[in-house]
């Protein structure tokens, strides 16, 4: 295993044998990796310019960001191989691997960490570009998706309905009388009471389902292939959940309870602003009708009928 954090390519380049056709494709291989800000493609790219020159059978690239995707495998494994860990300063790039059927010899190393150097730059600015688009749909104080994603989560399962016909849910959430436990806990408690809330509505929820910070005290769940029965049960379950919290803070103890908004999608046509209307009408009536409560909203008109018959009959 080699770490390419105190490789020089330049030395490298230096006692190539073909010094001159090294350094052309050094420099049009590096041209190619400023072309993406996606690490996989540019690994792929790198692949596509080194493999003719060194004759490996095959390449795995490794990411070291947490949550990262698999492992990028290109080509085939063979018995041979050559394993870099990347580093740039302090920042760990991933581990890339070689394989070959035939051992490589001591100038194809020098070469491989040559065309390496080339790579370092391009894969830390497609890794910083990828996290801070990551940050940018992220809630910072209680790290669910923010408004953005959510946006961008209700448009991809608008298009899943579309492609084959599955329906989805929203559920809109509100803390009630959360204005009260500011003004009486103060604003701190008040962020560690969305904080736990936020915990709460993400572990309840189901592995698909996807929770969102809607904007202040009032937050959003994306429940994928799920009607308005399967939704209502989700928020009863929420509901229950929240209501049984305890939440302490310097000695104060804080009991919050949440309304609910539901609203089902069947109709691909339907708008991402209607929806959430929908659920908006919804979450308003259960907060009319006393708080710590879920409502449904029918999708349209002329399906609510349906809706409601389907509701009663898994409830």
């Amino acid at each position: 295993m080699r770490d390419l954090s105190s490789t020089s390519g330049v030395a490298a380049l230096a006692s190539s044998p073909a010094a001159t056709e090294l350094l052309q494709l050094r420099t049009k291989l590096a041209h190619a990796l400023q072309t993406s800000l996606d690490s996989n493609t540019i690994i792929r790219l790198f692949f596509e310019h080194a493999q003719p020159l060194i004759g490996f059978n095959g390449l795995r690239y490794c990411a070291s960001t947490a949550g990262s995707e698999q492992p990028l495998q290109l080509g085939r494994q063979a018995t041979h191989q050559c394993h870099y860990t990347m580093r740039l300063a302090d920042h760990r790039l991933g581990e890339l691997t070689f394989y070959r059927r035939q051992r490589f010899s001591e100038s194809e190393q020098q070469t491989l960490e040559t065309l390496l150097a080339s790579l370092a730059f391009p894969l830390r600015n497609a890794q910083q570009y990828q996290e801070a688009l990551q940050l940018a749909l992220i809630d910072p104080l209680t790290r669910v998706g923010n408004r953005t994603a959510l946006d961008n989560a209700l448009e991809r399962e608008r298009q899943l309905l579309m492609r084959k016909g599955e329906p989805f849910a929203l559920i809109l959430i509100d803390i009630d009388h959360f204005k009260q436990i500011n003004d009486q806990h103060g604003h701190r408690r008040g962020d560690k009471v969305i904080r736990v809330v936020a915990d709460t509505i993400d572990h309840v929820s189901r592995g698909t389902d996807m929770t969102f910070r809607y904007g202040g005290e009032e937050f959003a769940l994306l429940l994928s292939g799920t009607g308005a029965a399967g939704a209502l049960i989700t928020a009863e379950r929420l509901r229950s959940a929240v209501e049984a919290l305890h939440i302490t803070h310097d000695e104060a103890i804080i009991r919050p309870t949440i309304s609910l908004g539901i609203s089902a999608c069947l109709d691909a046509k339907e708008t991402a602003g209607a929806l959430i209307d929908r659920a908006d009408r919804a979450l308003y009536r259960a907060k009319k009708s006393g708080r710590n409560r879920s409502s449904c909203e029918p999708p349209v008109p002329e399906l609510a009928r349906l809706v409601h018959s389907d509701t009663q009959q898994r409830l």
